[in-house]
């Protein structure tokens, strides 16, 4: 027990301090109190939130989730209750907690980002935001804003112009250089990148010819993407100064220390939690019972130790 106690897991995204780099990912833990049946909300290093928009979305209609072998595929379509029901109905919940609270943001235009980052930066009880630059599911914005690095790097300015909270940015696979979108948000004053978001797929029903999502494309998740994702978080590592989370495809704490020590300073667990509800918390004592078998103190010790 002595030897547990004296692990430090604590990261630091920016001036962000988290007690171990274990997040949510967006869209795939609600509002948190989804989970707090399942998980000990106070153990995990923040909560990433459902993505918010200005006003309430419905989302796309269904079928929107598809099972794929070693993923899913989604077309939710950013479905949410808009920015000032969470401020009133579910962030009260979370304030209740000992951790910190990311808010995942998205406009369909530069005023919508900078209205929704004004409202959550009066609220109490946010601690940062992710700007979604990157939903492929969406017809306006989304992907137009993340695949573009002119674009990519307005979003950022428009935000960081009206808040005084940490600003993450979240990028899109679906880029031929995702390194040089990385490059222009860091210049634009972000300060973190996180990524990946899903990568864009589509499946048939071989029956009926039809897609099995309504939306006909949506955006692919889970194992299948890890190797993706991984290669892309280390190709933005090379090139950028400021913190880095990784996502993709993390299901157990072997996967998330795979990120870690290409240098990710963080991770976000987002499928997982459709398989195995407890599944970050597995990720957070699998963490520390491999620094424990490798007699490692201080998971900065671990961080960036990646050698090629």
């Amino acid at each position: 027990m002595a030897e547990t106690e004296q692990i430090n897991m604590s990261v630091k995204i920016g001036r962000l301090k988290l007690k171990n780099p274990v997040m949510t990912a967006s869209g795939t833990f609600g509002y948190g109190e989804e989970y707090a049946d399942y998980v000990d909300l106070n153990k995990l290093g923040a909560v990433v939130v459902k993505g918010l928009s200005l006003k309430p979305r419905a989302g796309n209609p269904p079928p929107r989730v598809m099972e794929t072998p070693g993923g899913m595929l989604n077309a939710v379509g950013l479905q949410n209750v808009g920015v000032e029901a969470f401020i009133s109905e579910k962030l009260p919940f979370l304030r209740k907690y000992d951790t910190k609270v990311i808010v995942n943001i998205y406009g369909e235009n530069y005023d919508e980002y900078k209205k929704v980052t004004r409202k959550l930066s009066a609220a109490k009880g946010v601690h940062a935001v992710e700007v979604n630059i990157s939903c492929p599911n969406v017809k306006k914005g989304g992907l137009s804003f993340g695949a573009d690095p002119k674009t990519a790097a307005t979003v950022t300015r428009k935000v960081k112009e009206v808040t005084d909270l940490p600003v993450i940015v979240k990028l899109t696979p679906n880029v031929t250089d995702i390194a040089a979108i990385a490059v222009a948000v860091e210049k634009a004053g972000a300060d973190a990148i996180s990524l990946i978001n899903t990568i864009t797929g589509m499946s048939v029903d071989i029956f009926t010819g039809r897609p099995h999502l309504k939306n006909i494309t949506g955006g692919l998740s889970g194992p299948a993407i890890k190797p993706v994702a991984l290669r892309m978080v280390w190709q933005v590592l090379q090139n950028v100064s400021i913190p880095v989370i990784g996502i993709g495809g993390i299901m157990n704490a072997e996967d998330a220390l795979e990120f870690l020590i290409i240098g990710a300073k963080a991770v976000q667990i987002g499928t997982a939690n459709f398989i195995n509800p407890q599944a970050t918390m597995e990720v957070i004592g699998g963490i520390k019972r491999y620094m424990e078998m490798t007699g490692i103190k201080n998971i900065s010790k671990i961080i960036g130790t990646f050698k090629a």
